[in-house]
């Protein structure tokens, strides 16, 4: 007899009231607030729903250690509690939660939007050791410190100040041990290079060209290995695409949807957004 799987709950955001779902996962020091533009503009279009993962921001703290295939589980039983199927726009560590949940869960998964991500750290040693190493870095110096450190390296040289103290503030009000502890640990155990070239779902891969973190190559090794695959450059963008160019990434996702999903061409009336636990 198979297990029932253990419900992790979570906090969403949502919005939209129309459409097929969109599920919208984060990178490894944000939460959802990273996805306000597209909760903003794609919610004409589609039902979006973007989560702060297990252990972040506003979500409860895990009874327990959660691996990557945790992470995507939980994902997945956000998705089965709205529908019976669902796009997953995942950007960096939240790209890689999307791809093993494809993976994983395959009846779940209508599409891909993965946008600045990588197949894991665990393909390089190197790479696998600096992710385990930032847990101890957000002990010692906390969460404000850690993310005035690291937040400005995410968005490309340019970007407006305004942008990068957005993006700082997200990280300080969203990282906590043990969860980002967790999470670090799934991105440096991950290596997905084999499974991706087993995933069926459609998807469309994206990268700032001024990608500084994950980097394009990362990005184009993804689109090279599926089966079905769109790779788009996002111009005068850092490792956030999402957040620095919202205009042009909002217009790739909706191109991506309408291809996938058939949506409509003209918005829908906008939903009032709204959160759930």
């Amino acid at each position: 007899m198979t297990a029932e799987p253990v419900r992790v709950p979570v906090h969403v955001e949502e919005a939209g009231s129309g459409g097929p779902l969109l599920l919208c996962l984060h990178g490894i020091g944000s939460s959802s607030a990273a996805f306000a533009p597209q909760l903003a503009e794609l919610s004409a279009y589609v039902r979006v729903v973007a989560w702060d993962a297990p252990g972040y921001a506003k979500s409860p703290d895990p009874e327990g250690p959660l691996d990557l295939d945790g992470f995507a589980d939980a994902a997945a039983e956000v998705i089965r509690e709205r529908g019976a199927s669902a796009h997953v726009l995942g950007v960096s560590w939240g790209g890689v939660i999307a791809l093993r949940l494809a993976a994983r869960h395959p009846e779940l998964v209508d599409s891909l939007i993965v946008a600045d991500s990588s197949a894991g750290s665990g393909t390089d040693p190197a790479k696998a050791d600096g992710m385990r190493q930032r847990a101890a870095e957000l002990a010692e110096l906390g969460p404000r410190a850690f993310a005035e450190r690291r937040g400005p390296r995410l968005v490309s040289p340019d970007a407006p100040p305004e942008l990068v103290r957005r993006v700082v503030d997200t990280m300080a009000a969203s990282v906590r041990l043990p969860g980002y502890a967790y999470a670090a640990e799934s991105m440096a155990a991950a290596d997905l290079r084999t499974e991706i070239a087993r995933i069926t779902a459609p998807t469309l891969v994206l990268c700032g060209d001024q990608d500084r973190v994950t980097g394009v190559e990362a990005s184009q090794a993804i689109a090279g290995s599926l089966h079905k695959t769109a790779y788009v450059i996002v111009k005068d963008a850092g490792h956030l695409a999402n957040q620095e160019r919202p205009g042009a990434f909002n217009a790739w996702v909706l191109s991506h949807l309408r291809i996938t999903a058939r949506i409509p061409e003209q918005a829908q009336a906008a939903g009032q957004a709204h959160i759930t636990e």
